[in-house]
């Protein structure tokens, strides 16, 4: 698959609202609300317009007219063209058959753990599972909430749930090593804690704080 005319995800999501009819920008970002899309992709609202213009050059989008009301700008109506069905198809069958590596906040500090002992990180660690625990019913909640949604409307969800019950299972799993000092070589983490923030502790030979 080469390089993509338009390369973001707020276009991905543009696409898959606008198959359902023609709209301007201001409607096109109702839409995507309602839908929550904002909860699905990281949206950067500021750079809705620089999208769809972006599409329209790539002929995924064309103007198919414009309205007035009351003393507003006037407002432009964009239309999905062929093109733009051909993309949205297209581009969604390579996000669900592609593995993509993507970058986690969590992963980067896990990256750099020896700069907290381990005592340290068994208290965030229990910090980090009650905040998941506490995502995981709220949007348990919202679920349950929803009468009637089919289950196609919901698979983003039900699949957000299943990463973070991982996630919860696995952050509880290193929390209880740590805890119990079954954690391998547990002490020599510490001595490497030690290490790098008391200048009179002997170093620990073979170690650094990110071995990658």
């Amino acid at each position: 698959m080469g390089a993509r005319k338009v390369d973001n995800l707020l276009a991905l999501a543009v696409l898959s609202v606008m198959v359902e009819r023609p709209m301007h920008r201001y409607e096109i970002a109702s839409t995507l609300r309602s839908h929550g899309k904002d909860q699905d992709m990281d949206i950067k609202w500021g750079s809705l317009y620089t999208v769809v213009r972006n599409m329209e050059k790539a002929g995924f989008l064309e103007i198919v007219g414009s309205e007035r009301a009351g003393g507003r700008p006037e407002r432009v109506i964009y239309r999905i063209t062929e093109a733009g069905r051909t993309e949205l198809v297209d581009w969604t069958r390579d996000l669900v058959a592609r593995p993509q590596r993507e970058q986690s906040r969590f992963v980067a500090g896990l990256s750099v753990l020896a700069v907290l002992s381990p005592d340290e990180v068994v208290s965030l660690l229990e910090q980090r599972a009650a905040a998941l625990e506490e995502t995981l019913a709220e949007i348990r909640a919202q679920v349950g909430a929803v009468e009637g949604l089919p289950r196609l409307f919901l698979i983003e969800t039900e699949f957000g749930v299943a990463m973070l019950e991982a996630e919860l299972g696995w952050v509880r799993g290193l929390r209880a090593e740590l805890a119990d000092g079954t954690f391998p070589e547990v002490e020599t983490w510490r001595q490497v804690n030690r290490a790098l923030f008391d200048p009179a502790a002997p170093a620990v030979s073979g170690w650094s704080t990110d071995p990658g």
